[in-house]
């Protein structure tokens, strides 16, 4: 038996000699023990999350109710508000103290976000006048449970309460009142802001009211501070919401509009009723309407906006004089309906422009229902901003000059943000891409999907690709936002990641198996805090599939792909017993293989071959079922991985 083993070995050492001599094999940086090791998961499941990748028999959730009253000056850009926040104490943890977020303090000239803000980044807060100094006035926090006032502390954007009793845990509930108030920065890193057009400004108005820091079963206090790259991680509950404007002023928010007869005309009352059953766009105030006082209900000073939103991370608005509103009823697959709605300025109006913004939303929002997981909200409201694009819980800020495809695209990207994080809750401060690069990929199905693919774009060139996604200084996606350089946020936290999707279910798992999968994760995890593992675990736990290899070369590290042809020849010399292909993966990055070949004659063929063939060596031979000699071979000829080198794809018979 020694005598066997050694003289196997032996043989193993001359075969590696003669591969040695093969330049490209010598220089392949691959190494499959750093991919395929496994120990990728370093960690059993635990009481609270499974190692199915699901909520375990233990998964707790904190909850936080808000019921918050606010005003707007619209000659000040001031907000002066009122909050009430009812936090429920689920964790198997005692809580003396409690920590809450104030994201508004960013604006704070002496923020730690502005900071470390390169000079002209988008995340500053911009405005021109240098004396703006922003962030929250806090006038009073109360504990209402005690009637007393809260010992608190304020560091940046976080807020501490040491409370006079601990918070018992498993259900137990506290109150606490807080005053305070704002001036909202005309641009408040491209996340709320004021738009000035000439019937009047449009207020955006997000991150405008303090609220609590998520207590979790993975780090505990979640505290990072606000710093403008990465965005939010934030706790569920319920919102009553009142927002008081001037009356000349229409108010859009998340959530349903309970007060309709009172701050609409009745000409409006009708047409939105007529909005609320219809598959076409209904104007509940037109454009030639926006100047007459009589498309107000009031001659008072002010009106109250009341609206509610249950199940929620978070909630917005915006408000204005000038916007033009019109509406449509949104189809969901269980039957019930909801309202798409868009608020916009007569600049902005036109069949090329925001005429066709609710019939954008109304279409991702019954389409992204339909394909994973039905829209929660009563209503879904997209407003024309001087914001690029973002995202809240049933309203979207969008760029006011949008137009055709491109108000399409953003429109559809941010109401997919409905589905990630507002509905999957992972924590952008930390993971952006999984929400940005999630949504990315929903969005690339979303261009075939709408009106028979009206904006659907081409394939990209996989080329030019891999030099985008691999090119010198370019990050891995498993980094916090705030820790990425800027020029690579892009790819990094959208792109990337949303590609990296669909390689995975195009080419490794299959539509069918792939979106079983992903709805899976997202019925799972719909209103609760996932991890990426958690993700990981349950498209591997659901497709079957063990994908470390994929979520570690693509997602953890930044490794490159380049596979490439040593040679072709012949089984034993003679091409009428088949033609062996000697190929080779160059860097750290392993996928599937695709060969196809032609024969002199033009008899064409394809050999797939398992990532698996990776899995213990840098390079593999295959025979080809051919009889005949070869006029070429080629490693992924449809071009569907980012390889960085096409070049060594190829082999051309002389």
């Amino acid at each position: 038996m020694i005598k066997k083993i050694f003289s196997f070995l032996a043989s193993g050492i001359i075969a590696l000699s003669s591969q040695a001599q093969d330049d490209l094999i010598k220089q392949s940086k691959y190494d499959p023990h750093a991919l395929f090791g496994p120990t990728f998961y370093s960690f059993p499941g635990t009481i609270s999350r499974a190692a199915t990748g699901e909520p375990n028999v233990g998964y707790w959730q904190n909850k936080a109710d808000y019921v918050i009253s606010a005003s707007l000056n619209d000659e000040t850009n001031q907000i002066t508000g009122t909050v009430t926040i009812t936090y429920k104490n689920n964790s198997p943890h005692a809580l003396p103290f409690l920590w809450l977020q104030l994201d508004q303090n960013l604006f704070n000239k002496e923020s730690r976000g502005q900071a470390r803000m390169p000079l002209n980044s988008r995340s500053r807060y911009g405005d021109s006048k240098s004396n703006f100094n922003g962030g929250y006035k806090i006038s009073s926090v109360k504990l209402v449970n005690e009637n007393a006032d809260a010992n608190y502390v304020i560091t940046d954007t976080r807020m501490q309460i040491n409370l006079p009793k601990a918070m018992k845990p498993g259900g137990d509930i506290t109150k606490i009142k807080i005053e305070y108030s704002f001036t909202l920065p005309e641009y408040g890193a491209d996340r709320c802001g004021i738009l000035k057009t000439k019937n009047g400004n449009i207020f955006a108005v997000a991150q405008w009211f303090p609220r609590m820091c998520v207590f979790d079963d993975v780090e505990g206090w979640n505290t990072l501070p606000y710093l403008g790259p990465s965005e939010f991680y934030c706790e569920y509950g319920d919102f009553d919401v009142t927002i008081n404007a001037p009356s000349t002023h229409i108010v859009v928010c998340s959530g349903e509009l309970l007060n309709e007869a009172e701050v609409l005309t009745p000409a409006q009352l009708t047409r939105m009723a007529q909005a609320k059953k219809s598959d076409k766009t209904v104007m509940i105030r037109s454009a030639s309407e926006v100047t007459e006082a009589s498309s107000r209900p009031s001659k008072t000073k002010t009106l109250s906006w009341h609206f509610k939103i249950n199940n929620s991370r978070d909630v917005a608005w915006s408000s204005s004089k000038s916007f033009i509103w019109d509406a449509a009823k949104m189809n969901l697959p269980s039957g019930k309906t909801g309202l798409a709605m868009s608020v916009y300025p007569v600049e902005s109006d036109g069949a090329k422009g925001w005429g066709r913004a609710t019939e954008y939303t109304k279409g991702s929002i019954e389409n992204y229902s339909k394909r994973w997981f039905e829209f929660p909200y009563p209503c879904a409201v997209n407003v024309a901003t001087n914001i690029g694009g973002m995202e809240y819980p049933g309203i979207v800020f969008c760029g006011s000059n949008a137009q055709e495809a491109d108000l399409f695209g953003v429109t559809d990207h941010e109401f997919g943000h409905t589905w990630f994080p507002m509905i999957v809750g992972s924590n952008e401060r930390k993971y952006g891409w999984m929400d940005e690069g999630f949504n990315t990929f929903i969005n690339s199905l979303a261009d075939d999907d709408f009106n028979n693919g009206e904006y659907k774009e081409d394939a990209s060139n996989m080329e030019q690709v891999a030099r985008f996604l691999f090119a010198d200084g370019s990050e891995p996606i498993m980094l916090t936002p705030d820790a990425m350089k800027e020029r690579n946020i892009g790819v990094c936290l959208y792109f990337k990641p949303g590609l990296g999707l669909s390689l995975l279910r195009k080419e490794i798992l299959g539509p069918d198996r792939f979106d079983y999968a992903f709805r899976e994760y997202i019925k799972r995890w719909a209103f609760k805090h996932p991890t990426p593992w958690d993700f990981f675990r349950t498209m591997e736990n659901v497709a079957g599939e063990d994908l470390h290899w994929f979520w570690k070369a693509w997602f953890v590290e930044n490794y490159k792909f380049d596979q490439a042809i040593a040679s072709v020849t012949y089984d034993s010399n003679d091409a009428s017993k088949g033609a062996i292909v000697n190929i080779v993966n160059m860097e750290q990055m392993a996928l599937p293989t695709n060969i196809s070949y032609e024969t002199k004659s033009g008899v064409k063929g394809t050999v797939k071959l398992p990532v698996e063939v990776w899995n213990n060596t840098n390079n593999w031979k295959v025979k080809l079922p051919t009889t005949e000699e070869l006029k070429n071979v080629t490693l992924d000829a449809e071009k569907v991985f980012p390889d960085v080198n096409f070049k060594n794809n190829s082999w051309q018979s002389n």
